[in-house]
C-alpha cells in the first residue's frame, strides 16, 4: 500500500514539474505584475497624500503672505508652489489667492500672470473657467478690452457659460455698444440658475438698457 501512495505521489510531483516547467514562468511574471501594481497602487496613494500634504504647506505660505501683504514673498511662493505641485488643486487655488493680493498690491501684471497660468495650465476647469472670468476683469478694469474678449473665447463649462456672458456684456458696455452688451446681458439672464442671486444684478443691467425681465409663474421669462 505505501508503495501504491509513494508511485501515486511520485506521478503527482512528476505532472506537477511539468506544470511548473511550462506554466511556472508565465505564473510568475503575473504575480509579479498583480503584486507589482498593488504596490504601486500603495505606493501611489502614499505619494498623493504626500504631495498633497506638501502642496498644502505651501498654499499655507502664500496665505500667510497675502495676510502680510507681502507681494514679493507671495510671487516666490507661488513660483515654488508651480514648479514642485503644479498639478494640484493646491496650485490652482494658490494662484487665485496669490492673484487677489497681487491686485490689490497695484501689481496687475502679476496678477494676470497667476490668473493666466490657471487658465492655460489649471487642472481643473471650474478653477480654469473661474481664472479666465477674473483674467477678463482685470483687463477691463485696465481697459484692454480686445484682451477681455479674447480670454472669454475659449470654452467654458456650462455652469459658468452666463457668467461669461455676464462679463462679455460688462466688456461690450465698456467699448459703447449696447445693443451687443444687452444680447449678452439678456443671454446671461436666459440662462441664468433662478435662484443665483447674481441674476438680480443682471437684472439691474438689463433694466438700464431699457429691457424689463421678470420671472414668469411658468418659470420662463416675460419681458
Amino acid at each position: 500500500m505505501a508503495t501504491h501512495l509513494d508511485l501515486e505521489e511520485q506521478e503527482q510531483i512528476d505532472q506537477l514539474k511539468h506544470f511548473w516547467a511550462q506554466y511556472g514562468n508565465l505564473i510568475t511574471w503575473a504575480l509579479i505584475v498583480v503584486l507589482g501594481g498593488f504596490a504601486a497602487w500603495n505606493g501611489w496613494n502614499w505619494w498623493q497624500r504626500s504631495q498633497s500634504i506638501k502642496a498644502a504647506a505651501l498654499y499655507d505660505e502664500i496665505e500667510r503672505a497675502a495676510d502680510a501683504r507681502d507681494a514679493d514673498k507671495i510671487e516666490r511662493a507661488l513660483a515654488d508652489m508651480k514648479d514642485k505641485f503644479g498639478g494640484t488643486s493646491f496650485a490652482a487655488q494658490g494662484a487665485m489667492l496669490a492673484a487677489q493680493s497681487l491686485f490689490e498690491a497695484g501689481k496687475s501684471d502679476g496678477a494676470k500672470a497667476a490668473l493666466s497660468w490657471v487658465a492655460d495650465s489649471g487642472s481643473d476647469d471650474s478653477y480654469k473657467a473661474v481664472a479666465r472670468l477674473r483674467l477678463a476683469g482685470v483687463h477691463l478694469q485696465a481697459q484692454a478690452y480686445d484682451e477681455a474678449l479674447k480670454v472669454l473665447e475659449a470654452p467654458m463649462p456650462e455652469a459658468y457659460a452666463a457668467l461669461a456672458a455676464d462679463r462679455r456684456g460688462d466688456v461690450l458696455m465698456a467699448q459703447g455698444k449696447a445693443d451687443e452688451a444687452k444680447a449678452q446681458y439678456q443671454k446671461a439672464w436666459d440662462t441664468m440658475n433662478e435662484r443665483t442671486e447674481y441674476r438680480q444684478l443682471v437684472q439691474v443691467k438689463l433694466a438700464a438698457l431699457g429691457v424689463n425681465v421678470a420671472p414668469s409663474p411658468t418659470g420662463g421669462v416675460a419681458q
